[in-house]
C-alpha cells in the first residue's frame, strides 16, 4: 500500500518517484525560498500591507521567484517619486506671465491706437515758423454737442447750439527745462492771417479779431495758423475734446477730487460747490470749468481753474487704480479716445507724453500761467477784448522756442 497521495507515486515512464520531479525514492528535502527584499517606501509604519496596495497579503512590490526577467534582481521594486524643481517652475510661471503680459500690452496699444480720431491736417497749415526745443501741444476745448442727447444737453446745461466754437485753448510746452502750460484767453485781440478758404477757394486777407474766431471761420487749422503767426512759436500737435466727451472721459475714472477755498456758484453754467474737498462727476466737473461769471479775476480766473483741473485729470488718469485696473483702465481709454480730435501725426505714445506731463504739472513740476496781458480795452465795433503785452510775450516765446528756463511772469 503506497503511503503517498495518489498520483505522486509513479511517474510517466512508470518508474515509482516520491513528489513531483523527483528521481529517489526517498521525498524531496525543503528547499529554501529565494528572500526579495522589500521596498520600505512602500509601507508606511503602522499601515497594512494590503493598504499600500498589496493584493496577496505580502505587500506590494513583493516577488517570489525572482523579478520580471527571472533572475532575482528586484525588477518588480518601486521607485521613489522625484523631489519637485521648484526653481524650474518658478521660472516656467514668471515666462509664462511676462508673455501674457507682453501680449496683453501690444494687443492694448494697438486697440487704442485704432480708436484715435486723427482728423486734423497740420500740412496745411500755410507759413509755419521753424521748429524749436521741446514740443509744444495745443490744447482746444470745444463747445461741441456731438454725441448729446436733448437729456444730456439739458443735464450737462450745454444748449442745443449747433456746431462748436472754442471755449478754453491752452498751450502746453514739454522742453528741456520743465513744462509750461500758458491759457490764451478766447477773447486776446490778434491778427488772423490770410488763408485760403477750404470752401470757395479764394484768398482772404488778414483780418484783426478775437482769437475765438479764427476756429469759428475756418476750424482747427486756422487757429493754429493765427496762433503761430502771433507768437512765432511752431504747433507741433493738436487735441481737442468737447464737452460731451470731456463729461464722458471724467465719469470713466469715477469722477476727480477738487478742492475749493471758497464757494463757486454759478447759474448759468451749474457750478455750485461749498468750501472743502469734493470729488466732481462729469457733470460737475463741466460746471466747474465754465463757470466765468463767479471766478475769481473774471475770465483769466477761469483760465487758472481749467488748467488746474486738467492737470487734476491727467494725474487721475495715471494712478496705479486706474492704469493697473481694466475695469477702470479700458473704459478710460475708450470714452477719451472715442471723443479726443488730434493731429494726423499723433502718435499713441505722443498723446500718453502729453498727458504725462500735464500730470506734473499738477505736482508743481512747471509753470501754469495765462498769457501776459497789457489789460482790456474796447475793440473797434464796441467789443469788449484783451490785449497782449507783445514786450512780455515775445520774452515768453523765445524762452519756450530755446528750451530754456521760463521766467516770464504771467496774468
Amino acid at each position: 500500500m503506497n503511503d503517498w497521495p495518489e498520483g505522486w507515486s509513479s511517474n510517466r515512464n512508470g518508474g515509482e518517484r516520491y513528489g513531483r520531479g523527483a528521481y529517489s525514492p526517498r521525498p524531496e528535502g525543503a528547499r529554501a525560498m529565494p528572500t526579495v527584499r522589500r521596498d520600505r517606501t512602500a509601507h508606511a509604519p503602522g499601515v497594512p500591507s494590503q493598504a499600500a496596495g498589496s493584493h496577496d497579503g505580502y505587500g506590494s512590490g513583493t516577488v517570489y521567484g525572482g523579478g520580471a526577467g527571472g533572475d532575482g534582481s528586484g525588477g518588480g521594486r518601486a521607485e521613489a517619486r522625484p523631489r519637485p524643481n521648484w526653481g524650474r517652475r518658478i521660472k516656467f510661471t514668471a515666462l509664462t506671465l511676462a508673455v501674457v503680459l507682453l501680449v496683453t500690452g501690444v494687443a492694448t496699444y494697438f486697440w487704442a491706437d485704432g480708436k484715435m480720431r486723427r482728423e486734423v491736417d497740420l500740412a496745411k497749415v500755410e507759413e509755419r515758423p521753424s521748429s524749436g526745443e521741446g514740443t509744444t501741444y495745443l490744447i482746444v476745448g470745444s463747445d461741441s454737442r456731438e454725441g448729446l442727447s436733448r437729456e444730456d444737453q439739458k443735464r450737462l446745461r450745454t444748449g442745443s447750439t449747433e456746431g462748436k466754437r472754442t471755449d478754453s485753448m491752452m498751450l502746453l510746452h514739454r522742453g528741456p527745462n520743465g513744462n509750461t502750460m500758458v491759457s490764451l484767453p478766447r477773447d486776446s485781440w490778434v491778427t488772423i492771417p490770410e488763408f485760403t478758404g477750404s470752401s470757395s477757394g479764394k484768398r482772404i486777407p488778414a483780418q484783426q479779431q478775437k482769437l475765438n474766431a479764427a476756429f469759428s471761420i475756418e476750424g482747427p487749422e486756422l487757429l493754429v495758423r493765427t496762433i503761430e503767426y502771433n507768437t512765432g512759436l511752431r504747433i507741433d500737435h493738436y487735441a481737442e475734446i468737447g464737452f460731451g466727451g470731456f463729461a464722458g472721459l471724467v465719469d470713466s475714472l469715477g469722477g476727480v477730487e477738487m478742492c475749493f477755498d471758497k464757494a463757486v456758484k454759478d447759474k448759468n453754467s451749474g457750478a455750485d460747490f461749498q468750501p472743502g474737498c469734493h470729488r466732481l462727476d462729469g457733470a460737475e466737473s463741466l460746471a466747474f470749468v465754465r463757470n466765468r461769471y463767479n471766478a475769481e479775476g473774471g475770465d483769466l480766473g477761469r483760465t487758472k481753474n481749467q488748467q488746474k483741473f486738467l492737470a487734476a485729470l491727467a494725474d487721475e488718469s495715471a494712478t496705479p487704480s486706474t492704469v493697473l485696473n481694466p475695469f477702470r483702465l479700458y473704459p478710460t481709454i475708450g470714452a477719451g479716445l472715442d471723443s479726443l480730435i488730434v493731429d494726423k501725426d499723433m502718435s499713441l505714445y505722443e498723446l500718453a507724453r502729453m498727458f504725462w506731463a500735464m500730470k506734473g504739472l499738477s505736482g508743481g513740476d512747471g509753470t501754469q500761467m495765462n498769457m501776459p496781458l497789457d489789460g482790456p480795452f474796447t475793440a473797434p465795433g464796441g467789443q469788449s477784448a484783451l490785449k497782449w503785452d507783445m514786450p512780455r510775450v515775445k520774452q515768453l516765446m523765445e524762452q519756450l522756442r530755446n528750451g530754456d528756463k521760463v521766467t516770464v511772469k504771467g496774468d
